[in-house]
């Protein structure tokens, strides 16, 4: 599943997870040092006082470099020291879609500011007639155009980028496992395994790995506005005023959504699993049946659809109190941040501009942190994928090469 995209899979992977953390340390540690020495700031905004467009500060130029240059840096020992064949796709790929993730986490920063400053100008315009110009406001909305248009069309690239990359991926495991057919044929649903398992795990492991990467750059951005935007709460209700108070709500929502939805969906990854048995079982009797006439029996095909039948009713009843529980989940997570903020409106502590960008913020790091509940029913899935690709892979003989891809 992995081997045959990346290069030692578990060496990569590890390998990404301690060179994130290393780039983080080095950016709060030496950081400045560094943006002195090496930063294009100095050549691209050479005159920080001339009211720099809000994406082009020197701070931010510094970042964007900071981030491509680690970003790719990470890609280089693998093209030197263990170049897999499928390297542009499994290793720049994969960088080129977390830049990619990264620049649209940016624009939705500074939308969150956008709406704060824009919602006070309503609040503004609504409560004192004629006190806000038209060009003011018309000028707020031509400007968020130009920042939106070129954000759909990064949004429709990242689509159209990780559509070929999935592709891609599925291309190697493919050849990987027709490579061993001879000692793969024999397994129940080999063909299915190969043909529709492979298209499935890529990508389900592409979407859920897009979104959770999302998911963290959403956090490293939003956590720090959430806990300024905190401090002009002024209390929680029954409990006080608490610093970083929005955060810890949003957290206690989230684990409270994760542990909950775990708990009761336990049950369904076996269910899919043995739904993909059933489902093999009674497909391979059919396709059989189109070359002999002797198979596919009324007899055995009652049989097997019966098995059908039964799994999918389980799987329909666990689905119903999961999706219960799932949906009054998220319907009650909708008025968490109007009860959070409750005490501070009565109050008239904040105006509107600061409620938009409290609620956006909020929302932002709380389906962040919801990852796990948005993604159970995905991950529900992708276990039971994974789980009969696994069953397959046992039986390719340990330590073979990997095959050449004529793709």
């Amino acid at each position: 599943m992995f081997r045959s995209f990346f290069p030692t899979p578990k060496l990569f992977f590890g390998s990404a997870v301690i060179w994130t953390a290393l780039c983080f340390l080095i950016w709060f540690t030496i950081g400045s040092a560094l943006q002195s020495a090496i930063s294009l700031d100095p050549i691209i905004t050479p005159n920080p006082g001339d009211d720099p467009t809000p994406f082009l500060t020197n701070q931010k130029v510094w970042l964007y470099q900071y981030v491509i240059m680690t970003v790719y840096l990470f890609c280089l020992p693998w093209f030197f020291v263990q170049r897999h064949r499928w390297y542009w796709w499994s290793v720049v790929g994969s960088a080129t879609i977390v830049l990619m993730l990264f620049a649209n986490v940016q624009v939705q920063a500074w939308l969150n500011d956008w709406y704060g400053d824009f919602f006070n100008l309503l609040q503004t315009a609504l409560s004192d007639p004629g006190s806000v110009a038209p060009e003011e406001y018309w000028g707020n909305l031509i400007f968020v155009a130009y920042v939106a248009a070129p954000n759909i069309l990064l949004i429709v690239l990242i689509n159209f980028f990780t559509s070929h990359y999935v592709f891609r991926w599925r291309t190697a495991m493919n050849f990987y496992y027709m490579s061993f057919w001879p000692h793969l044929r024999h397994i129940e649903g080999a063909s299915q395994r190969v043909q529709e398992d492979a298209m499935r795990f890529a990508d389900g492991v592409e979407s859920l790995g897009v979104n959770f990467v999302y998911a963290l750059m959403t956090l490293a951005v939003f956590l720090p506005i959430l806990w300024g935007l905190s401090q002009q709460i002024t209390a929680l209700p029954l409990i006080g005023e608490v610093p970083g108070s929005l955060i810890w709500v949003a957290l206690a929502s989230a684990a409270f959504g994760t542990v909950v939805l775990a708990a009761v969906g336990f049950k369904l990854p076996g269910l899919e699993f043995n739904n993909q048995k059933v489902e093999a079982a009674y497909r391979k009797e059919l396709v059989y049946a189109e070359d002999h006439e002797t198979r596919a029996q009324p007899q055995t095909v009652k049989e097997l659809y019966l098995d059908v039948q039964k799994n999918y009713f389980r799987l329909f009843f666990h689905y119903l109190y999961f999706n219960l529980v799932r949906s009054t989940y998220n319907q009650a997570s909708n008025f968490i941040t109007l009860i959070a903020l409750g005490p501070s409106i009565l109050a008239g502590a904040i105006t509107l501009g600061i409620y938009q960008q409290v609620a956006n913020a909020f929302g932002r790091v709380e389906s962040s942190l919801q990852y796990l509940v948005d993604s159970w029913p995905q991950i529900i899935k992708l276990m039971s994928v994974y789980k009969r690709l696994r069953k397959f892979e046992a039986e390719i003989p340990k330590g073979s090469d990997l095959p050449d891809s004529p793709v």
